[in-house]
């Protein structure tokens, strides 16, 4: 919960400091969605993709927008750390005993047991990420009727419960995310129209000719004929 609001906190800040609009968090949504399907660029995508949603909640008037991604990326994300952890962990163990060790020592095999279940632990995370994910998608698409989001949240899914070749659709995914981001249509305001004239100038209008004069005037100024 404290690293949550601590991101939540964060986000904000950088919004107020750069003075967001929908234009530049659709755009950095689609900047952002498009580095999450690159290598190694994913957590500069997923920053941009959670100030993005951060933005487009307040627009939207949703909260729920951001809160599911922001709980999406914890999920993934400690997913990921806690993988890392356990294979720095066991190389290193395996580097300090490797004289004392062989592939069918117990230290050997309780070290990949481990390996195996936090890879299992990181399964399941992903997956539950990929549902927030999903259900900050499926309020994105309703509040601004583009559908892509349904169908990028769905991909997102789909790729997490299929090990190795998800990995394949989750790019396609945030591909198709991207595109939804751009996507994204500012509304066009309608002018204002200012009157040229007071009423004081201009309210009385020739039966004859349709031209306007003043409210004091008794024949048209254009046709000269009678406004009584």
């Amino acid at each position: 919960m404290i690293q949550k609001d601590y991101i939540q906190r964060t986000i904000t800040k950088i919004r107020e400091l750069v003075n967001m609009t929908l234009e530049s968090n659709k755009t950095l949504g689609g900047v952002g969605s498009i580095l999450l399907a690159i290598p190694f660029l994913n957590l500069v995508g997923i920053i941009l993709v959670l100030i993005a949603m951060n933005g487009l909640a307040d627009y939207y008037k949703d909260e729920d927008i951001f809160k599911n991604a922001l709980y999406g990326f914890l999920f993934v994300i400690i997913g990921i750390i806690a993988l890392i952890a356990t294979i720095l962990i066991f190389v290193f163990g395996i580097a300090i005993v490797q004289p004392y060790t062989t592939p069918t020592s117990p230290s050997t095999i309780a070290g990949v047991s481990l390996i195996i279940v936090v890879i299992a632990i990181m399964y399941i995370f992903s997956i539950i990420g990929s549902i927030f994910y999903r259900r900050a998608f499926n309020k994105l698409a309703e509040k601004s009727n583009e559908k892509m989001f349904v169908t990028a949240g769905l991909l997102l899914l789909i790729g997490a419960l299929i090990p190795l070749v998800g990995q394949v659709i989750i790019f396609v995914a945030w591909i198709l995310a991207a595109v939804g981001f751009f996507s994204i249509k500012i509304p066009v305001q309608s002018p204002t129209i200012q009157a040229t004239t007071s009423d004081s100038d201009v309210g009385n209008f020739c039966r004859y000719c349709g031209s306007p004069n003043s409210s004091d005037a008794s024949f048209c100024q254009k046709c000269g004929k009678s406004l009584k």
